[in-house]
């Protein structure tokens, strides 16, 4: 199988796993499961279980990942209803990785990408609610907010009326739709100026708000620290502040009742040659907790 995506912090990743003495670790946003892959093939007595809300990506990782058959399982599941109701053996490692893999940008076809897909974005296409819905039927006021608070967009009162008044006459199918409606917001002059695409904040506030993401990691970070053995680490590799906030804010709360300790004073980010090799590594935060009690 041909990979598409590169794992962000790989080294630093394995650096801080402390997975020398772990038996079990949970990768729990799979992708195509590089870091899955250099667990196993670095530390030969663990095991993992990857799981992913995306049977695409548990197809591709078990591909890739089917050497270590004897020591990998993967679940098609959301990473906070499959820790809630986990029983089994307790990880002595966890680690989320919340990036969206490259796959979905570059082969999905579901939307993610600013070019002509249908306009979806989700990560489980069993979920009832698509991107396509959101755009097409929540309020002006409701969009406005979206894109404000999950995506920071400082244009969002125009972008939401931009998208309402277009709507009036015909529905928004495909990405590449949304991507011109939300371009003409924009001035040529921003546009210009803007290091990446005008509509890339929208795309991901969108994203968060049709996969739940944010509220699905705070639910998923807490019951990670629950079920993790004592001397256990949680990782947890964000790509957007507010995702980086939870992550941080969480720790700090557990580590003042001294339930954890705190590894990563400050978060790790990508060396400069990691940026040179994979610029989508460029907004990557990872943080590092050890259970204490």
């Amino acid at each position: 199988m041909t990979t598409i995506h590169k794992s962000v912090l790989l080294n630093e990743v394995l650096e801080l796993s402390g997975a020398d003495n772990a038996r079990l670790v949970f990768d729990m946003n799979l992708g195509e499961g590089g870091h899955t892959f250099s667990f196993l093939n670095k530390y030969p007595q663990l095991k993992i279980i990857g799981v992913d809300a995306d049977e695409k990506m548990i197809e591709r990782a078990n591909e890739r990942l089917f050497p270590f058959k004897d020591r990998f399982k993967s679940v098609h599941a959301w990473s906070d209803e499959f820790l809630s109701s986990y029983k089994g053996e307790q990880p002595d490692l966890i680690l989320f990785d919340l990036g969206l893999c490259m796959y979905h940008f570059k082969e999905a076809q579901r939307g993610f990408s600013f070019t002509d897909e249908k306009l979806d974005m989700r990560l489980d296409e069993n979920s009832s609610k698509s991107a396509y819905t959101v755009v097409n039927t929540y309020s002006e006021e409701s969009l406005r907010d979206i894109l404000y608070k999950f995506g920071g967009e400082k244009n969002s009162r125009r972008i939401a009326g931009a998208i309402v008044k277009y709507r009036k006459n015909k529905k928004i199918n495909s990405s590449s739709e949304l991507h011109e409606i939300i371009s003409g917001c924009f001035s040529a002059s921003q546009r210009a100026k803007s290091k990446t695409d005008v509509a890339t904040k929208s795309f991901q506030a969108l994203r968060i708000e049709v996969n739940d993401e944010l509220k699905r990691f705070q639910s998923a970070l807490l019951s990670a620290y629950e079920i993790l053995n004592v001397n256990g680490r949680i990782e947890v590799i964000s790509f957007h502040s507010l995702e980086d906030g939870i992550a941080k804010w969480t720790f700090r709360s557990l580590n003042a009742d001294g339930k954890i300790s705190i590894l990563t004073k400050k978060p790790v980010v990508p060396s400069d040659e990691e940026l040179t090799n994979n610029p989508s590594s460029r907004s990557s935060k990872l943080r590092v907790a050890v259970k204490e009690k």
